[in-house]
């Protein structure tokens, strides 16, 4: 404990006379007596572990255009555009986005919140680059079942809400169902269980959920198809229903509507409903595969807070222009 409070000391020390001060890492080591990769280690300490935030201004407003405009047509709270090359390929892209929105939902997280995590791999990449805070009578809620795709660098839906709920020392509330039931009447039953009442209760009481939007398109599909949980007849209904992807396990159709759909009665996912009431619904969006889904949630106006990539939002952008040419 006594060397975990000299660290922290140390790195705000290094940092302040760093980013305050403006003195070079050399002066800084000099002065401290240390050598210049302990400064260096203290700095990045420091970025790591939340004593510092790093805020840039966009002067040429070059991202902040780009925002705006997605913004003001879809009527949203606030995007993020993360600038990234599009010659870098998704896996660059995703990398950036989900270290951005790491750091979006720290800045959003306080105490007394109530956050729901919606199951997947976009969710679970965001996990690592969580900083740590510490925080009072706040609550993470799982939103979905969700089992672990190991071949997938995808934890279960249970580790990973305990694993943002350690992130901000709050209580974890998690719910003990598989992604997606054989049969309907199981989740009925399920479902009228008091333990599940409990949690689905809490759902409707989140400030702020966390999710991405799910798509069987390309060697890049969602963790809930790319875990071999539905049948070649279920993605004939999936066609015959115009579905396009899925928001916490709950499949959508083009137009963001999602009533009616036979596979939703087995799926465990809560009421898409409650996602229009949170003060928060953060989708963290990466990739052209993504773009339908994508449309679709924003048609459902299921999204207040959008953080996706540079190429996929000038591409949403296209969408946008060609709507209003037609």
């Amino acid at each position: 404990m006594e060397a975990n409070r000299k660290q922290a000391e140390d790195a705000l020390q290094a940092a302040q006379m760093y980013y305050y001060q403006n003195l070079p890492m050399k002066k800084i080591a000099t002065e401290l007596q240390v050598s210049l990769s302990t400064i260096s280690r203290l700095l990045t300490w420091a970025r790591d572990n939340g004593l510092v935030e790093i805020r840039i201004n966009d002067l040429h407003g070059r991202a902040g255009s780009l925002e705006e405009r997605i913004k003001l047509h879809y009527n949203l709270q606030d995007v993020v555009v993360v600038p990234v090359a599009e010659a870098a390929g998704w896996e660059v892209w995703q990398d950036r986005v989900v270290r951005v929105a790491a750091n979006y939902l720290n800045q959003i997280m306080t105490s007394d919140m109530m956050l729901g995590i919606a199951w997947g791999g976009t969710v679970s990449a965001i996990a690592p680059h969580l900083t740590p805070k510490q925080l009072v009578n706040a609550h993470v809620v799982q939103l979905t079942g969700g089992n672990a795709l190991p071949t997938a660098g995808i934890c279960s839906a249970i580790d990973l809400v305990t694993r943002f709920a350690s992130n901000y020392e709050a209580m974890a509330h998690l719910l003990y169902v598989p992604t997606l039931f054989d049969f309907a009447e199981t989740k009925t039953a399920v479902w009228r269980e008091g333990s599940t009442q409990r949690i689905l209760k809490l759902q409707q009481q989140l400030d702020a959920v966390l999710f991405s939007v799910g798509t069987f398109h390309g060697s890049q599909a969602s963790a809930l198809y790319a875990s071999n949980y539905l049948t070649p007849a279920d993605y004939a209904v999936m066609q015959a229903e115009q579905i396009v992807g899925s928001i916490a396990n709950i499949m959508i159709r083009t137009d963001g509507s999602y009533a009616d759909i036979q596979l939703n009665q087995r799926a465990c996912g809560p009421d898409l409903a409650l996602l229009r009431h949170v003060n928060h619904a953060i989708c963290v969006v990466s990739g052209y595969h993504k773009l339908a889904a994508l449309q679709a949630a924003l048609a459902g106006r299921y999204i207040t807070d959008l953080i996706l990539d540079e190429p996929t939002a000038y591409r949403l952008l296209g969408t946008i222009s060609s709507e209003e040419m037609a």
